[in-house]
């Protein structure tokens, strides 16, 4: 089977490893493009680091000087740290812009790469895998391993270097007391296991949170309309106000136990830093060590536990990057369910339709669809009447190969749809549906959506054969017209009409109405009519309809009922049999509204 994220998925719980090799090989991809700006920051940060360590024993060498009565020397010690300092200034600059850089084109590139594999999966993925969800994984996991790859894995390298540097310096010039300035390492190495313990677990609360939040902050500003039109606003917001406080909870647990860390280290530097005036001053007493070097070590040791409280924290980065990276290339391996047989041809020019004893089900064991026999001649208008859940939408989604059958066959003019090119297929069938989806951009953006190349006349065009261009031309901007996320600007019929035109201008041979009238007022559908009319001529068409003008209008009808055809006439002749279809329109029509079950 197909790698694929389940319903349930909840990798939110891994917190990852410290190193994934598997995960690791394949970030190094995205350093190929942007290595020479990796290679200028790094450079940046090398300067910076080395300037680090070179100010203390700069700054001993001054005192040094000054014990001495050495003016002179003092001078050029100067010159020489206001050079170092500045060589560092530098090294910062190059490091943060280019780091920065290196990081913002990481995250450029992956999320690309994310978004257009997630275009090209299939229906089935989204109907088992929440949005929010996918939407984390895009936003936070990238953002995790941006600031992984700009900077965390540098910043750990040389960190580690700071660390043996000093550690190498302090032993060179003095090397009994750098042993015991580095005798408090063992305990900041105890502390910082057992820290990591409880670090882990609150971390892993943190992501689960956020991917919690972010479901409901989807579901909830997608479903507004819904929950405005129930009043649901205040136990929505009681909802949101116990998973984000849960969110809340876990960071402040995770900010305690950062915080925690601080001070522990703060003590061990003091220990360090006492150890070093303590018995590095009975050494100057002495007279076995100059003033410097004790000036030296002392700032040596700040130095020392800086780049250890930074690997410690880099330390649960790099676990949460690396858990990240594991997310990311699970989604990014997630191959469609459908994709095109190897030698698929283009579709040529289509019209007719035939089911061919389909039968056909979303999840094992639950058929939608039952040995199906159907032919839609070319230039034919049939249309599709049952019970809600008897099949119909169903139909819709095997002909444009959203799913695929489990037994049988639907082809196209002869042709298996799984034998052609999925785009080459659906460029043939243009789809209008109840639910009218409009992209944010222009009117004008979105009639064109299907076809990108069409000029503004075949756009007006399009718009006037689908009886939207009044409505258009009365708009403040008319075809420039903001039409808002979702087309929210617009009327339900007025996106109707857009979405109808959409279809009108990329010119499909064969169209299918999956309940396009349903959400329409009596003169948005008086005018939509009209446009289907003229739409239909010279075109196969399926219609899956509940309005009886539209039903009966229809060269035949075939009427579903749990899954399976359970009559297939005319109008006149299915009222004629007194079966089901006469049962449903009559039930319909003896109240008054000329409607009928779709």
């Amino acid at each position: 089977m197909r790698g694929q994220l389940s319903g349930t998925f909840d990798s939110d719980k891994v917190m990852g490893k410290v190193y994934d090799s598997r995960v690791a090989g394949r970030l190094i991809k995205y350093l190929g493009p942007v290595k020479s700006n990796l290679g200028v920051g790094a450079t940046g940060m090398v300067l910076r680091t080395l300037t680090t360590i070179a100010v203390p024993y700069l700054a001993g060498l001054a005192v040094d000087r000054v014990e001495l009565g050495d003016l002179t020397g003092l001078d050029s010690i100067v010159i020489v740290a206001v050079a170092v300092v500045m060589v560092g200034w530098g090294g910062r600059y190059l490091e943060e812009l280019f780091l920065g850089f290196v990081g913002q084109k990481i995250l450029y590139r992956m999320r690309t790469e994310m978004f257009d594999h997630l275009q090209r999966l299939s229906l089935s993925f989204f109907d088992r895998n929440l949005v929010g969800r996918i939407m984390s994984r895009v936003q936070n996991d990238v953002q995790q391993i941006q600031e992984l790859l700009a900077s965390g894995m540098l910043n750990v390298v040389f960190s580690a270097l700071t660390l043996i540097a000093i550690a190498i310096w302090m032993l060179v010039l003095n090397t009994s007391l750098a042993l015991l300035t580095l005798s408090v390492v063992p305990a900041l190495a105890i502390v910082t296991i057992i820290w990591q313990k409880y670090a882990r677990r609150a971390f892993i609360q943190v992501r689960r949170a956020i991917a919690t939040v972010n479901a409901q902050l989807q579901e909830g500003i997608a479903g507004v309309r819904v929950t405005q039109s129930l009043t649901r606003e205040d136990v929505n917001a009681d909802q949101f106000e116990s998973v984000n406080r849960e969110h809340f909870t876990a960071n402040v647990r995770a900010a305690r136990l950062q915080a925690a860390m601080w001070p522990m280290v703060e003590t061990l530097t003091a220990i360090g830093t006492a150890l070093v005036i303590y018995f590095g001053g009975a050494q100057v007493l002495a007279g076995e060590m100059s003033v410097g070097v004790l000036v030296a070590f002392m700032l040596w040791v700040r130095r020392f536990f800086d780049p250890v409280l930074e690997l410690t924290m880099e330390y649960v980065e790099i676990q949460r990057a690396m858990a990240s990276g594991a997310r990311i290339f699970e989604l990014l391996d997630v191959e469609p369910e459908i994709t095109d047989q190897p030698g698929a041809l283009e579709a040529p020019p289509a019209r007719e339709i035939k089911f061919e004893g389909v039968s056909f089900s979303y999840t094992p064991g639950a058929r939608v669809l039952h040995d199906i026999d159907l032919t839609i001649n070319p230039g034919e208008t049939v249309a599709i009447v049952g019970r809600t859940g008897a099949g119909k939408s169903s139909l819709v989604n095997l002909i444009t190969r959203f799913y695929e059958v489990d037994e049988g066959q639907v082809t196209v003019d002869g042709c298996d749809v799984n034998c052609v090119t999925q785009q080459s297929l659906r460029r043939q069938i243009g789809v209008v549906t109840q639910d009218p989806f409009l992209f944010y951009g222009t009117i004008e953006d979105n009639i064109r959506y299907g076809r990108p190349e069409a000029s503004r006349e075949e756009v007006v065009e399009a718009a006037r054969k689908a009886g939207a261009h009044d409505f258009i031309s009365h708009l403040d901007h008319g075809y420039e017209t903001h039409v808002g996320e979702r087309g929210q600007n617009l009327s339900g019929g007025q996106r109707q009409l857009v979405c109808l035109a959409r279809a009108i201008l990329a010119n499909p041979p064969i169209i299918v109405l999956d309940e396009a009238t349903s959400n329409v007022d009596t003169h948005a559908e008086r005018v939509m009519q009209k446009s289907f009319r003229r739409l239909m001529k010279g075109r196969t068409c399926l219609i899956i309809a509940h309005r009886l003008s539209t039903v009966t209008r229809a060269d035949r009808i075939v009427v579903l009922e749990d899954g399976k055809i359970a009559e297939i006439g005319s109008h006149r002749e299915l009222l004629a049999r007194k079966g089901l279809y006469h049962h449903m329109f009559g039930a319909l029509v003896a109240p008054g509204p000329e409607t009928i079950t779709g």
